[in-house]
């Protein structure tokens, strides 16, 4: 189950916005808001307690499902009030007569204070009747983040282990026996504690099992206790798990008073071993409590905690000039022994490449046996060379404690995910198994739901979104990295997620993500995220499918199915109007409905590939929360939407085209427009001159445009453009139609030039040269500079000498062009010996 917490959270930074504060005074619902806020504060001080208990209360999981529901239904209605605030700048924008016409339309400002009112206050008495129900699980208040740190779905820890299944650890297991047989004398208390401290992952409660169930240590201690402590560090919980444990029966609904006489009654004058595993209590006090109820036994008894915090080994451990004893990493040969059992068939023959490559895995899991039993049992009986190279290749993220399987481990690396990235990773199980993620896609979905947050306002949700992404990859949580097609230093990237990591990805989404099959018979209410990639339903089923999916915000649309998708588009439109996110791509669809215009929700809209798509209905421009539009691939597009430059949100925009010009488009009012990419536009000449008003516009991906001579003038005072990209523009000169270089206007000299980090060339027949006013601006900036496929490219300027920042400098297809830049000897190698990685791929080629 996807955490409420972040939900929850969510929705309180919506309504504590400048932004909302605004709308809610002059819509007159301020007082509703600001009691809901209340209201939400109070729920909020439980609700970490409550992810933590509700594993084994289903009341408390069906209260935390009501919550969340309720969260997802209150941002529903505060998205309406920032979709009514995009309406409302667009109509400053729109005629006199337009307004007039909204205004005794269903949208006017009365209407919509009326209706929003009503909402409001709604959704304020469904979370008070939330509120009151959350004192019958006598949940505790305050419970904060380092609480959350490390809670697992998983069952107490057992001390039964085969010792064959132990390697490496014979010289630990001797060190800690001989520190539990030891006396305690000189000490004042009865009871030492000696910690077992070390990272997740290398084994300290397999040793410590190990220990416990030695020979000598079985007829040294007349009672021995195991109890799995975990984030649950409550005295009166420690309690009944130790009575349980000498007992074997469960004390039952006692007060603490009567838990406490018991267990001083079991333990009095006994010599016991006591193991505590997976401790990170830190706070002294608690401890300190704790240890006053275990002291009243015969001197010798021993309590052996297993932990990897130092500070709890600090707190807790009694050892003389150290804090406990430090288990470090398995010595090699122990690491490749294990991972050799872990990884091929009992009898198998080992082939020596594979061995080779497993050498070379086990030293980058840095002697962590749960790295090397987990690593290599996802290799068992894989004989596949270049999968053991991508593994070993890959890097290793942090695992934690192992259950009897892998998928438990894994799930352990989930648990320590921050949240937002716990709701990011959940939202890939709506993919196929097998599937290749877009990182510039995955990352607009993310956005589209509100999933990138960060502290920094002024942060751009494309670099979160990169971050998170990164600290995913970093992880393993996604695996099959690559740069895929475009030029290297494009900071898009292609990654799969492993089958395990997928199902990883359903079990923690489960209800609220799903991917339809054959044997689905309806779709539950409260799932929000639908696939229908790999469906095979007939079609006179989706309408009845989708009757319940009104909450739905993502939809996926099956491949190349026209009829079907034509169906369930239509159903979604009627049915689904708080959707977030429609993907069309390569769904065959060659008539979209105006009716589309009626998701006023909608923020990512992809019809890529739709070859046979002639027109759009203009409706799409009343879609103002719009980030992004797929329009790719659209070869018979006979031109964009008349109202488009009214898509006041748009981010990113990628269109093919069959107009011969975009300069009556629109583009140029996109004020929001940080990415545009143009392709596969056949007869595209001009481009649009107002493009210096995007001022806001970070790349410029221009490709397949063989008919397009120019770029328009005003480019050249994009000041916040960073990546500009020409491909496979067979008619394109970057001589731009102003006046020549060296005689400007004294306006345009004080204009601001670009600041480009990355330029690309590649299948410009036309262009002998990098005119000065691509480069003049970017001396300090540009970082990478792709020159490829120009046959007669003539020479590099002179400017090139100053472009201090340059760290790469490739050329290709280039034959004069390389000629004239080889080391040494070039003509124009003093220009770029300065440069730290210059590839001439002609060279490399001979």
């Amino acid at each position: 189950m996807v955490e409420s917490f972040l939900p929850l959270e969510k929705l309180m930074e919506k309504l504590g916005s400048r932004a909302f504060e605004e709308l809610s005074l002059f819509y007159c619902v301020k007082n509703d808001a600001e009691k809901l806020k209340e209201t939400l504060t109070t729920v909020k001080c439980v609700v970490l307690d409550a992810e933590e208990k509700q594993v084994h209360n289903h009341q408390l999981r069906d209260w935390l499902e009501k919550l969340k529901d309720a969260c997802y239904d209150a941002e529903d209605l505060l998205d309406d009030f920032e979709v009514e605030a995009l309406r409302r700048q667009v109509m400053k924008q729109r005629s006199i007569g337009r307004n007039l016409r909204n205004f005794f339309g269903s949208s006017n400002p009365i209407a919509f204070r009326c209706r929003m009112g009503h909402q409001i206050k709604k959704i304020r008495e469904r979370f008070d009747e939330i509120a009151n129900m959350m004192h019958k699980f006598n949940l505790t208040p305050g419970l904060d983040d380092r609480r959350r740190r490390a809670v697992q779905e998983r069952e107490p820890s057992h001390s039964f282990v085969l010792p064959s299944e132990i390697i490496g650890r014979d010289e630990d297991r001797e060190k800690i026996i001989e520190l539990l047989m030891q006396t305690n004398d000189g000490e004042s208390e009865t009871v030492s504690v000696i910690p077992i401290v070390g990272l997740g992952g290398l084994g300290k409660t397999a040793l410590a099992k190990l220990v416990y169930n030695d020979q000598s240590v079985q007829e040294h201690f007349k009672l021995k206790i195991w109890i799995c402590v975990s984030e649950d560090f409550e005295q009166r919980q420690i309690m009944t798990k130790i009575i349980k444990s000498i007992t074997g029966q469960n004390p039952g609904d006692l007060d603490t008073d009567q838990l406490r006489r018991i267990l001083r009654d079991r333990l009095n004058g006994e010599i016991y071993l006591l193991v505590m595993d997976d401790v990170w209590n830190e706070d002294p006090k608690v401890w300190d409590e704790l240890k006053s109820l275990l002291l009243g036994s015969a001197k010798g008894s021993k309590i052996l905690v297993t932990t990897r915090s130092n500070k709890v080994a600090s707190i807790m451990g009694t050892m003389r000039g150290t804090a406990g004893y430090k288990l470090e990493g398995l010595p090699y040969e122990s690491c490749l022994s294990l991972f050799m059992k872990c990884a091929f068939k009992e009898g198998q023959h080992k082939h020596p490449n594979l061995v080779k490559i497993g050498e070379e895995i086990v030293k980058k899991c840095g002697g962590i046996p749960l790295a090397v039993r987990t690593l290599g049992s996802l290799l068992y009986g894989s004989t596949d060379e270049h999968y053991w190279e991508y593994v070993r290749d890959n890097e290793i993220w942090k695992l934690e404690q192992k259950k009897n399987d892998i998928l438990p481990a894994l799930r352990l690396s989930y648990d320590q995910l921050p949240p937002h990235l716990k709701q990011c990773f959940a939202y890939c199980s709506i993919f196929p198994k097998d599937y290749d993620f877009t990182s510039v896609l995955l990352i607009r979905f993310w956005m589209a739901h509100g999933l990138l947050q960060s502290p920094n306002e002024n942060e751009e949700p494309e670099n979160i979104g990169v971050r998170y992404l990164n600290e995913l990859l970093s992880r393993s949580f996604f695996q099959d990295f690559t740069n895929g097609m475009l030029p290297e230093g494009f900071e898009i990237f292609f990654f799969k997620m492993h089958d395990l990591m997928h199902d990883l990805a359903q079990l923690v989404a489960k209800g609220e993500f799903l991917i339809l099959g054959s044997d689905c018979q309806s779709i539950p209410k409260r799932v929000r995220h639908l696939s229908f990639v790999g469906a095979n339903t007939s079609i006179n089923d989706f309408s009845s499918l989708l009757s319940d999916s009104r909450r739905a915000r993502t939809i996926l649309f099956p491949i190349n199915d026209e009829k079907t998708n034509q169906s369930i588009l239509t159903s979604c439109i009627s049915k689904s109007q708080f959707l977030r996110v429609i993907d069309l791509s390569d769904s065959a669809i060659e008539v979209l409905s105006r009716e589309i215009g009626n998701l006023k929700h909608l923020r990512y809209l992809d019809l890529s590939g739709h070859d046979k798509i002639k027109k759009l209905p203009n409706s799409i421009c009343e879609l103002h929360s719009l980030q992004t539009v797929c329009l790719g691939g659209c070869r018979e597009l006979e031109e964009l939407p008349k109202d488009i430059r009214y898509l006041v949100n748009l981010r990113m925009f990628v269109v093919s085209t069959k107009q011969k010009s975009l300069l009556e488009s629109g583009i140029g009012c996109l004020s929001s427009l940080r990415f545009l990419m143009i392709s596969d536009c056949e007869n595209l000449e001009y481009l649009f001159d107002d493009i210096d008003q995007l001022c806001v516009l970070r790349t410029i991906f221009i490709a397949d445009c063989p008919r397009l001579i120019s770029l328009p003038p005003a480019v050249k005072y994009l000041s916040s453009l960073e990546t500009l990209m020409l491909e496979d523009c067979e008619s394109l000169t970057l001589n731009l139609k102003i006046e020549m270089e060296g005689e400007e206007s004294h306006c345009d000299r004080n204009k601001t030039r670009l600041h480009l980090r990355k330029l690309f060339v590649e299948g410009l027949p036309p262009l002998l040269e990098l005119p000065q006013w691509l480069l003049q601006g970017s001396t300090k900036t540009l970082k990478t500079l792709i020159i490829r496929n120009c046959p007669n490219f003539m020479a590099l300027p002179e400017s090139l000498r100053n472009l201090e920042a340059l760290e790469t400098l490739a050329i290709g297809g280039c034959p004069a062009l390389s000629e004239r830049c080889k080391p040494q000897t070039g003509e124009d190698w003093p220009k770029i010996a300065h440069i730290p990685q210059v590839c001439l791929e002609d060279e490399s080629d001979n």
